[in-house]
């Protein structure tokens, strides 16, 4: 078994510390520690975390090849400091069966860059009309506890209770894509004074909290639990908070870019601003950093989407919604959070690793990095500045909003259960 010292990394943003790797276990947390016949990671006061967990991740396959693999996708995770990765069903076909889900699973253990876990979807074919057969993708190999039909939204009321009540029996949770079908026909971006100077079809805050207020309602009624795929109005924000001081079972994420970009940018025309749901306000902008702050909204979610050049190099109307993130998120993070002291290392470690596993279930991972646990972590260079560059992506696509733009902090490693995946910000 091999041995890892990493030396004199700020663990959690603390004061620096040795960290001792022995196989797949954090074997020692101190100072002045020493292996013999160990490999040292000299960390100069970088910032050690756990390894970063993405309930929200695209990989694209079966079916769309094209866009991302579980290998392309996995190694960009691995690029960004992700341990697991929870990877959507709307893939070709649907992950609405153990077959499947099965072999998205099998997929990510074939490759090693990091842990994949299939989320499985509500309805069959994510039509919105039939139950998927929930319980045969909890009881496959893949063990799915998480089900969403993201991309769509499950708008028919009876079908969501049931749903509900049926991931109740194992402990699963629905995780909903809030979106009223009807308030958003023709939508192409946020409806508010941009859209109505730009003439684009608005896509009004009202159509993703109505659903929102609706499921928060029969999650209580069912006893259940209801997440909130990547929440993004100021008004979401109250509802979920609404919901939490009467103690229903919610839990809520926001995505990188949400915490970031506003609906401002749209007047550029360039659809790689377009994303689903779409760029919102300064004011929603920052009422989501606060409610990430403050514990409303759990966790952080990359929603990585990534689509092929000719999906995105088209006329806005015509384009594909969404964004690669994986590779991108924490400095996002970082920038926004960290650096504008709304969260410590402490609290993104919280946010991008503990919770996340805990509503999803991943076990070993969002651990404390402590003496006995799992030993997956990934190191940052806090200090580092430099421009997004997608060509040199892991990723298959290229579609980021960050292209040219300056964001802090980079990945030097990732290591998944004592094994280096992304060594000196090379993939290994």
């Amino acid at each position: 078994m091999s041995k890892i010292l990493i030396r004199g990394a700020k663990v959690l943003g603390g004061e620096p510390q040795d960290v001792l790797i022995d196989g797949d276990t954090i074997a020692a947390v101190g100072t002045g520690l020493s292996a013999e016949g160990a490999e040292v990671v000299e960390a100069d006061g970088k910032v050690l975390l756990p390894g970063l967990v993405d309930l929200h991740t695209h990989l694209r396959e079966p079916g769309r090849e094209d866009s991302e693999t579980v290998l392309t996708g996995t190694r960009a995770a691995a690029s960004g400091g992700f341990t697991a990765v929870f990877a959507m069903a709307n893939t070709f076909p649907v992950a609405d069966t153990a077959g499947v889900v099965e072999q998205v699973y099998r997929r990510g253990q074939q490759h090693g860059y990091c842990d994949v876990q299939p989320i499985g979807a509500v309805t069959v074919g994510l039509e919105g009309k039939k139950l998927a057969e929930l319980g045969a993708m909890h009881e496959s190999a893949a063990g799915v506890t998480v089900f969403s039909d993201d991309g769509k939204c499950v708008d028919d009321a009876v079908i969501m209770r049931r749903a509900l009540e049926y991931v109740k029996a194992f402990g699963g949770v629905v995780a909903q894509h809030a979106q009223e079908p009807r308030l958003t026909e023709g939508a192409q971006m946020n409806e508010g004074v941009v859209s109505a100077e730009l003439g684009l079809g608005g896509w009004p805050a009202v159509a993703e909290e109505s659903i929102i207020a609706r499921d928060v309602l029969l999650a209580e009624h069912v006893g259940s639990r209801v997440h909130i795929c990547h929440l993004s109005t100021a008004g979401s924000v109250e509802i979920v908070r609404w919901a939490k001081s009467r103690g229903i079972d919610v839990t809520a994420e926001v995505t990188p870019h949400h915490l970031l970009l506003t609906d401002e940018l749209v007047r550029t025309y360039n659809p790689v601003f377009k994303v689903n749901p779409p760029l919102r306000t300064e004011k929603d902008v920052m009422a989501l950093r606060e409610a990430l702050a403050d514990g409303t909204i759990d966790i952080v979610a990359t929603d990585h989407a990534p689509h092929p050049h000719e999906d995105k190099d088209c006329e806005w109307a015509a384009a594909a919604m969404g964004m690669v993130g994986l590779e991108t998120a924490l400095s996002v993070v970082q920038q926004t959070m960290v650096e504008t002291g709304l969260l410590d290392w402490a609290g993104v470690a919280d946010r991008m690793s503990a919770r996340p596993a805990r509503i999803g279930g991943a076990t070993g991972h969002g651990r404390p990095v402590s003496e006995g646990e799992p030993a997956n972590l990934t190191l940052v260079d806090t200090a580092y500045r430099g421009d997004v560059d997608p060509a040199g992506f892991a990723s298959r696509s290229r579609n980021t909003p960050y292209e040219g733009r300056e964001l802090p902090g980079r990945v030097t490693h990732t290591w998944l259960r004592g094994k280096a995946t992304l060594v000196d910000g090379k993939l290994a």
